[in-house]
Protein backbone atom coordinates (compact mmCIF):
# COMPACT_ATOMS: atom_id res chain seq x y z
CA UNK A 1 0.00 0.00 0.00
CA UNK A 2 1.57 3.29 -1.15
CA UNK A 3 0.42 6.14 1.11
CA UNK A 4 1.09 9.81 1.69
CA UNK A 5 0.15 11.33 5.07
CA UNK A 6 -0.80 15.02 5.18
CA UNK A 7 -1.78 17.01 8.24
CA UNK A 8 -0.95 20.16 10.15
CA UNK A 9 1.55 20.18 13.04
CA UNK A 10 -0.10 18.63 16.09
CA UNK A 11 -2.60 16.51 14.14
CA UNK A 12 -0.87 13.31 15.29
CA UNK A 13 0.46 12.33 11.88
CA UNK A 14 3.69 10.91 13.34
CA UNK A 15 1.77 8.91 15.96
CA UNK A 16 -0.51 7.43 13.28
CA UNK A 17 2.44 6.66 10.99
CA UNK A 18 4.19 4.76 13.81
CA UNK A 19 1.10 2.58 14.41
CA UNK A 20 0.24 2.17 10.70
CA UNK A 21 3.75 1.08 9.68
CA UNK A 22 3.60 -1.84 12.13
CA UNK A 23 0.02 -2.76 11.23
CA UNK A 24 0.59 -2.71 7.45
CA UNK A 25 4.24 -3.80 7.73
CA UNK A 26 5.50 -0.98 5.50
CA UNK A 27 8.17 1.65 6.26
CA UNK A 28 7.40 5.17 7.49
CA UNK A 29 9.52 7.51 5.36
CA UNK A 30 9.87 10.94 6.94
CA UNK A 31 11.80 13.51 4.92
CA UNK A 32 13.16 15.00 8.17
CA UNK A 33 14.66 11.59 9.04
CA UNK A 34 16.01 11.21 5.48
CA UNK A 35 17.79 14.56 5.68
CA UNK A 36 19.29 13.71 9.08
CA UNK A 37 20.36 10.22 7.92
CA UNK A 38 22.07 11.51 4.76
CA UNK A 39 23.82 14.36 6.58
CA UNK A 40 24.98 12.10 9.44
CA UNK A 41 26.26 9.39 7.06
CA UNK A 42 27.88 11.98 4.78
CA UNK A 43 26.33 10.61 1.60
CA UNK A 44 26.76 12.68 -1.57
CA UNK A 45 23.23 14.05 -1.14
CA UNK A 46 23.90 14.64 2.56
CA UNK A 47 26.97 16.74 1.79
CA UNK A 48 24.95 18.71 -0.76
CA UNK A 49 22.13 19.37 1.73
CA UNK A 50 24.59 20.33 4.48
CA UNK A 51 26.25 22.90 2.20
CA UNK A 52 22.87 24.33 1.14
CA UNK A 53 21.65 24.64 4.74
CA UNK A 54 24.97 26.15 5.86
CA UNK A 55 24.56 28.87 3.23
CA UNK A 56 21.11 29.70 4.65
CA UNK A 57 19.31 28.62 1.48
CA UNK A 58 16.25 26.34 1.24
CA UNK A 59 16.85 22.83 -0.06
CA UNK A 60 15.56 22.80 -3.67
CA UNK A 61 12.84 20.37 -4.77
CA UNK A 62 15.28 18.52 -7.02
CA UNK A 63 17.49 17.48 -4.08
CA UNK A 64 14.55 16.41 -1.88
CA UNK A 65 13.05 14.41 -4.78
CA UNK A 66 16.38 12.65 -5.41
CA UNK A 67 16.65 11.75 -1.71
CA UNK A 68 13.15 10.21 -1.71
CA UNK A 69 13.88 8.38 -4.99
CA UNK A 70 17.06 6.96 -3.46
CA UNK A 71 15.09 5.72 -0.43
CA UNK A 72 12.79 3.76 -2.76
CA UNK A 73 15.74 1.63 -3.92
CA UNK A 74 15.67 -0.14 -0.52
CA UNK A 75 13.95 -3.54 -0.48
CA UNK A 76 11.69 -2.64 2.46
CA UNK A 77 9.57 -0.39 0.19
CA UNK A 78 8.56 -3.26 -2.13
CA UNK A 79 5.16 -3.77 -0.47
CA UNK A 80 4.44 -0.10 0.09
CA UNK A 81 5.35 2.88 2.25
CA UNK A 82 4.02 5.84 4.22
CA UNK A 83 5.46 9.15 3.03
CA UNK A 84 5.44 11.90 5.66
CA UNK A 85 6.66 15.42 4.84
CA UNK A 86 6.80 14.70 1.10
CA UNK A 87 5.44 15.93 -1.21
CA UNK A 88 5.18 19.47 0.15
CA UNK A 89 4.62 21.24 -3.17
CA UNK A 90 2.75 20.57 -6.42
CA UNK A 91 6.14 20.26 -8.20
CA UNK A 92 7.15 17.51 -5.75
CA UNK A 93 3.75 15.79 -6.19
CA UNK A 94 4.16 15.83 -9.98
CA UNK A 95 7.67 14.37 -9.64
CA UNK A 96 6.45 11.65 -7.25
CA UNK A 97 3.75 10.65 -9.75
CA UNK A 98 6.51 9.98 -12.31
CA UNK A 99 8.11 7.20 -10.23
CA UNK A 100 5.43 5.93 -7.80
CA UNK A 101 1.72 5.23 -8.06
CA UNK A 102 -0.15 6.15 -4.88
CA UNK A 103 -3.08 4.18 -3.42
CA UNK A 104 -4.29 6.97 -1.12
CA UNK A 105 -3.39 10.33 0.39
CA UNK A 106 -4.59 10.56 3.99
CA UNK A 107 -5.35 14.07 5.24
CA UNK A 108 -5.56 14.32 9.05
CA UNK A 109 -7.96 17.18 9.75
CA UNK A 110 -7.80 19.23 12.96
CA UNK A 111 -9.02 22.79 13.63
CA UNK A 112 -6.62 25.57 14.66
CA UNK A 113 -7.95 25.86 18.22
CA UNK A 114 -7.33 22.15 18.91
CA UNK A 115 -3.87 22.32 17.33
CA UNK A 116 -2.85 25.25 19.54
CA UNK A 117 -4.21 23.45 22.64
CA UNK A 118 -2.24 20.30 21.76
CA UNK A 119 1.05 21.94 20.84
CA UNK A 120 1.17 24.76 23.40
CA UNK A 121 0.54 22.23 26.19
CA UNK A 122 3.65 20.19 25.37
CA UNK A 123 6.48 20.20 27.91
CA UNK A 124 9.85 18.51 27.58
CA UNK A 125 12.61 17.22 29.81
CA UNK A 126 15.77 18.78 28.35
CA UNK A 127 18.21 16.00 29.27
CA UNK A 128 16.09 12.99 28.19
CA UNK A 129 13.82 14.52 25.52
CA UNK A 130 10.77 12.96 27.22
CA UNK A 131 7.56 14.73 26.22
CA UNK A 132 4.63 15.50 28.54
CA UNK A 133 1.40 17.39 28.01
CA UNK A 134 -0.23 19.60 30.63
CA UNK A 135 -3.70 18.21 29.75
CA UNK A 136 -3.26 14.79 28.11
CA UNK A 137 -0.10 13.40 29.70
CA UNK A 138 0.87 15.51 32.73
CA UNK A 139 3.89 14.70 34.94
CA UNK A 140 3.20 13.40 38.47
CA UNK A 141 4.36 16.76 39.88
CA UNK A 142 3.45 19.84 37.85
CA UNK A 143 6.42 21.16 35.87
CA UNK A 144 8.83 18.43 37.03
CA UNK A 145 10.14 15.38 35.12
CA UNK A 146 8.93 12.10 36.65
CA UNK A 147 12.34 10.40 36.52
CA UNK A 148 15.07 13.03 36.73
CA UNK A 149 13.30 15.65 38.87
CA UNK A 150 14.42 18.38 36.45
CA UNK A 151 12.15 21.33 35.66
CA UNK A 152 10.30 20.83 32.35
CA UNK A 153 10.65 23.35 29.55
CA UNK A 154 8.40 24.58 26.76
CA UNK A 155 10.19 24.52 23.42
CA UNK A 156 10.20 27.81 21.51
CA UNK A 157 8.35 26.22 18.56
CA UNK A 158 5.56 25.13 20.95
CA UNK A 159 4.80 28.73 21.97
CA UNK A 160 1.58 30.12 20.53
CA UNK A 161 3.17 32.71 18.24
CA UNK A 162 5.47 30.10 16.69
CA UNK A 163 2.58 27.63 16.31
CA UNK A 164 0.47 30.20 14.44
CA UNK A 165 3.41 30.91 12.15
CA UNK A 166 3.93 27.17 11.47
CA UNK A 167 0.22 26.79 10.70
CA UNK A 168 0.28 29.69 8.24
CA UNK A 169 3.29 28.17 6.45
CA UNK A 170 1.63 24.74 6.41
CA UNK A 171 -1.62 26.15 5.06
CA UNK A 172 0.10 28.13 2.30
CA UNK A 173 2.16 25.11 1.24
CA UNK A 174 -0.31 22.30 1.69
CA UNK A 175 -3.76 23.66 0.82
CA UNK A 176 -2.96 23.48 -2.93
CA UNK A 177 -1.68 19.91 -2.42
CA UNK A 178 -4.92 18.86 -0.69
CA UNK A 179 -6.96 20.12 -3.65
CA UNK A 180 -4.50 18.53 -6.11
CA UNK A 181 -5.04 15.07 -4.59
CA UNK A 182 -8.76 15.61 -4.04
CA UNK A 183 -9.17 16.26 -7.77
CA UNK A 184 -7.30 13.03 -8.51
CA UNK A 185 -9.73 11.11 -6.25
CA UNK A 186 -6.90 10.00 -3.92
CA UNK A 187 -7.68 12.11 -0.84
CA UNK A 188 -9.16 10.59 2.33
CA UNK A 189 -10.06 13.06 5.13
CA UNK A 190 -9.69 11.66 8.65
CA UNK A 191 -10.99 13.48 11.75
CA UNK A 192 -7.85 13.77 13.92
CA UNK A 193 -9.63 15.27 16.95
CA UNK A 194 -10.38 11.91 18.60
CA UNK A 195 -8.24 9.57 20.71
CA UNK A 196 -5.35 7.98 18.71
CA UNK A 197 -7.00 4.52 18.88
CA UNK A 198 -10.24 5.92 17.41
CA UNK A 199 -8.34 7.83 14.70
CA UNK A 200 -6.50 4.63 13.74
CA UNK A 201 -9.75 2.66 13.51
CA UNK A 202 -11.09 5.37 11.14
CA UNK A 203 -7.88 5.08 9.10
CA UNK A 204 -8.09 1.28 8.79
CA UNK A 205 -11.74 1.46 7.79
CA UNK A 206 -11.07 4.15 5.16
CA UNK A 207 -8.14 2.23 3.65
CA UNK A 208 -10.10 -1.03 3.49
Amino acid sequence: MNLVFLGPPGAGKGTMAAVAKDFFNIPHISTGDLFRYNIKNETELGKEVKAILASGELVPDSVTIKMVQDRFTNDDTKNGFILDGFPRTIAQADALAQFKKLDAVVNFVLDRESIIKRLSGRRMCKSTGRIYHVLYNPPKVEGIDDETGEPLIQRDDDKEEAILNRLDVYQAQTEPLIEYYREKGLLIDIDASKEPSVVFEQLKKALN
